[in-house]
This record gives C-alpha cells, structure tokens and sequence, in this order.
C-alpha cells in the first residue's frame, strides 16, 4: 500500500484523465489524424505516469526533513519505507518511464523523442534537489512540467505525421490543447504558492527560499489572489473571444471554473491560518480538475 501512496494515485489519475480526453475527445471531435494508435498510446500514458511518479517519489525523499513539521502524519520515507527502498522505486519508475518512452518513439519512427522523457525525469530531479529551494524557479518549473504533461500529447501523436505541417484539423486541436496547457500552468502556479503559504514553517527550516518566505504571508497572499482574479479575468475574456457562440462550455465554465475561483478570491483575501491555505490549495485543484475535465463539452457542440 505504501508503494501507491508515495507516488500520490489521485494526482496521476488527473493526468492520465486530461491525455485521455485529449487523445479520445479533443482529437477525434475535430478529426485530426494522430499518430499513435491505441497501443502506443498505452505506452505514452505509462510513460508519462511512470515518470511522474518517480517525481513524487524522489520528491518525498528529499523532504523528510520538511515533511516531518508541515504534515507528520503523511511522512512515509524513514517510517513505513526506507529511504533505500523508495530510491529503488524511483529509479524503477524511471527505468519503466524511459524504456515504455524508448519503444514508443521507435515505433513512430521518431527515436529522438525518447530522448524527452530522459529530460523530463532529470528535470523532476533537479527540482527535488535544487530547483525547490530556490525563490519561484520550482514554482515555475513544476507548473510548466504539468502542463508539458498536456502538451506531450501533441509531440507524439502529431509531430510524428505532419511532415507538410499540420492541416486545419490538426491545427484547431493543438491550439485548443494549448490553451488548456495554458490554463493548467497558471492554475498550477498559484497552487504552488499557496502550498507555499501552507508550508512555510517547514521550509524556513529546510533552507527552502519560497515566495511566503521572501515577502512574507502577507504580501504573499495579496499576490496569490491579485493573480486568481486576473484568471478569472483571462478566462471571461477567453469566454467572450473564442466561445461566446458555444452556450454549453461558456456556462461549464462560469459555473464550474469562474464560480470556484471567485470563491478562491473571496477566501483568500484574509487567509492566514494553516487550515486556511490548505483549503485554498483543494479549491485550486477542484479548478484544475474541472477545467480539464471542460474537454468533455466539445462531444456537444
């Protein structure tokens, strides 16, 4: 059990959910030809799974120090797993993510794309290591990495084909993909910060320099929700640009995305208190899920 908990399932169902919509929903609503078939595109999602728990894992190993006074109770390395065993699983993740990477990009005929998934678990550990402690650079990295996890979808399943460029079928899907990635970024980013305001008794004694460190809370989360409302501005103008004629995802969104993070807002402007963040902190990924999940909407209109 411990072996599933460390590499956080909720979190790799949401990413193995959004490549899913975009592959079954996105793709064939516009009927773009892909790539991969059902086979290689199993291969990609073990891929990008694998990788990403290997990231949680070395995640967790590094931060027992920090863990162990911002959530004792979910501390794992060094009580219910040795930290040998959980570097084993790591590089067992890894070794799994890259091998399922390397046949992939073979059987498209593109052996160079491996060559990402090497990059991105090199990356995860550079953030594990390093990149975490300094000031926003984690923050940044992480949230472009879970957007890359959108993104990655369209190298494989276009890149491979459009030899002559990509056809006005295939150019609509990847510019829909991309602004979800957009999306996922910037919410994914504010997160972070609050995770960041969450956990800031911890990392002052890891060494950890975060944003809720270097302004203080205050500041911080003034920052945090200047940032909400100017989503929710990005997103009304989004609304009013490109889906004002699309009356199902206009009213998914207000309801289901805009509506949430007004009440992120609302929280947020006088939030101080541990609980506080972390009730912060599961609005945003309520957000995340339900704007992902926003795909399913083009199979109506």
């Amino acid at each position: 059990m411990v072996y599933l908990k460390i590499i956080r399932p909720v979190n790799l169902l949401l990413i193995a959910i959004v490549q899913i919509l975009i592959k079954y929903v996105i793709f064939d609503v516009f009927e773009a030809e892909t790539a991969m078939n059902d086979l290689q595109f199993a291969l990609l999602l073990v891929a990008t799974l694998a990788i990403a728990a290997a990231g949680n894992v070395v995640n967790d190993i590094y931060d027992v120090e920090i863990d162990r006074i911002n959530k004792p109770e979910k501390v794992l390395v060094g009580k219910t797993i040795t930290e040998k065993r959980a570097f084993n699983y790591f590089i067992f993740l890894n070794v799994i993510g890259v091998v399922c990477g390397f046949i992939l990009a073979n059987q498209l005929g593109k052996p160079g794309l491996a060559a990402t998934f090497i990059v991105i678990s090199a990356l995860l550990y550079i953030y594990s290591t390093q990149l975490k402690a300094m000031l926003i650079l984690g923050n940044v990295l992480i949230s472009a990495l879970v957007s890359f996890s959108l993104l990655i979808v369209l190298i494989f399943d276009l890149y491979p084909i459009a030899i002559n460029g990509l056809s006005e079928s295939q150019q609509t899907a990847s510019e829909i993909v991309l602004h979800y990635a957009i999306f996922a970024f910037v919410v994914n980013l504010i997160r972070e910060i609050v995770k960041d305001l969450e956990d800031i008794n911890g990392d002052k004694n890891g060494g950890i320099n975060t944003l809720a460190i270097a302004l203080g809370r205050n500041r911080t989360t003034m920052l945090v929700f200047v940032l909400a409302v100017l989503t929710i501005i990005g997103i009304v103008a989004y609304l009013y640009t490109f889906l004002y004629n699309k009356k199902i995802l206009v009213l998914y969104f207000l309801f289901l995305v805009v509506a949430p993070l007004l009440y992120f807002c609302i929280k947020a402007w006088d939030a101080e208190s541990k609980k506080e963040y972390k009730n912060l902190s599961l609005i945003l990924k309520l957000v995340m899920v339900t704007g992902m999940c926003a795909m399913i909407c083009y199979r109506f209109i």
